[in-house]
């Protein structure tokens, strides 16, 4: 048997680019419909979190994730786990790909393929509410998308804000949320509240919400009042609506209305251009379709650059 090929973050980071990227994440989505399950182990905060997908032409990938919200306590990383990518011919391991390269990109690429479809492509004041890891994916992110924003960063701890913006010195702080929030053309949150942060008050026509933090079924970052005022869509029907609380609990509530949840990646075409009178609220859910779709964009890169 030939060794499984193994690629790391630094060199298969390298041939990666966000653009390109996110063109790869909406063909993914052109192909049949990925066949996914997921499953959930909770331990008090802690997570594992198990998604397989396979998509008919494209291959399957396997990914299981810990999620353990003290480790950065500890000096640890927050989210461990690991990716195999398998051949669709014949089901054969193709590749061994590094965990955090993969969901560094299908993560912040995600949100911002929702974007570029969404929001106003002249973003001069972005807003990224969160400073941890996800936060620095997004700086470099929607930094290279958005090349004459100004990036802000909230974090409920300001000397963590700081720190990150330190590490992008283009990047500055913002001290009171509601006053950054109601100044931003696209505010991202990434957060690991349980309760609504961005209060739909605070939200003007022409804003662009883009949602990422809440992954469980008692997590939301916006309040009743965004949802109601925004035009709500998502990238996958089937790993937000009854898995993420923040659909799931409003829906429930009869604070909004299935049919009001409008499009997912693959109905892309739904995804109307920028229209400065609306507010549009986009959810990133993830999933191992986007797992899948990411490894093999991934894999393709690494083949073609080496």
């Amino acid at each position: 048997m030939s060794a499984i090929l193994q690629i790391p973050f630094d060199q298969g980071e390298a041939n990666l680019d966000w653009r390109s990227f996110c063109d790869a994440l909406a063909a993914g989505h052109r192909l049949p419909k990925a066949e996914v399950t997921d499953s959930f182990l909770y331990r008090g905060k802690d997570t594992l979190l198990n998604r397989a997908a396979w998509i008919d032409g494209l291959g399957l990938a396997v990914k299981s994730a810990t999620i353990f919200p003290g480790n950065p306590d500890r000096g640890q990383p927050m989210v461990n786990g690991a990716v195999c990518l398998y051949d669709d011919q014949h089901g054969m391991l193709e590749a061994l790909i590094d965990f955090h390269l993969v969901t560094k990109w299908k993560t912040a690429g995600d949100s911002l393929l929702g974007a570029l479809r969404l929001a106003n492509p002249d973003s001069r004041e972005i807003l990224i509410v969160g400073a941890g890891t996800v936060g620095a994916s997004l700086i470099e992110a929607f930094g290279t998308a958005y090349p004459k924003a100004q990036i802000r960063i909230w974090n409920r701890t300001l000397a963590k804000a700081e720190a990150l913006a330190h590490r992008y010195p283009h990047t500055k702080t913002a001290p009171d949320l509601e006053t950054a929030v109601r100044a931003a053309d696209i505010i991202v949150t990434c957060t690991m509240s349980s309760t609504p942060i961005i209060h739909g008050d605070w939200l003007h026509p022409g804003q662009h919400l883009n949602l990422i933090g809440a992954y469980r079924p008692d997590m939301r970052e916006a309040d009743d009042t965004a949802l109601q005022r925004a035009e709500i869509y998502c990238d996958s029907f089937d790993t937000t609506i009854d898995h993420i609380g923040e659909f799931k609990i409003p829906l429930a509530d009869g604070v909004i209305r299935r049919n009001e949840i409008l499009a997912d990646f693959y109905d892309l075409e739904r995804f109307p251009e920028f229209d400065p009178t609306k507010i549009t609220l986009f959810k990133n859910g993830g999933g191992a379709h986007m797992d899948l779709i990411t490894s093999r964009h991934i894999l393709d890169c690494w083949r073609g650059g080496s």
